[in-house]
């Protein structure tokens, strides 16, 4: 298992998140996504798994640039420019990913 948690690091399920694997002593990366970000190859993943509604977070500040844009492929490059519109935490396995905190999901990948 390769887990990879894209998240701020402010963010109260961001924190449950890594608190879900410490306690399973799953080792996982942490990743400040305000900070560091996604690459395009890992942004390309992610949005292939979860789909654009699910990573979008449409209650953040500045989020109305992306939601009046007219094109899916433009709000996608707009939310890669800007990741700190992204919902978190993200956790990604490999080609798998979810959003939010999903302890559910996150059992059937041990």
């Amino acid at each position: 298992m390769n887990i990879q948690i894209f998240g701020k690091s402010k963010c109260f399920d961001t924190k449950k998140a890594e608190r879900y694997f410490k306690e399973r002593r799953i080792k996982y990366q942490f990743i400040d996504i305000v900070k560091y970000g996604m690459s395009a190859g890992e942004f390309k993943s992610v949005l292939g798994a979860v789909g654009f509604e699910a990573l979008f977070d449409s209650g953040a500040r500045g989020a109305e640039s992306i939601r009046y844009l007219a094109h899916k492929a433009d709000m996608e490059q707009k939310l890669f420019e800007d990741q700190s519109l992204i919902r978190t935490p993200v956790v990604r396995n490999g080609r798998t990913a979810t959003v939010g905190y999903c302890p559910d999901v996150w059992k059937e990948w041990q």
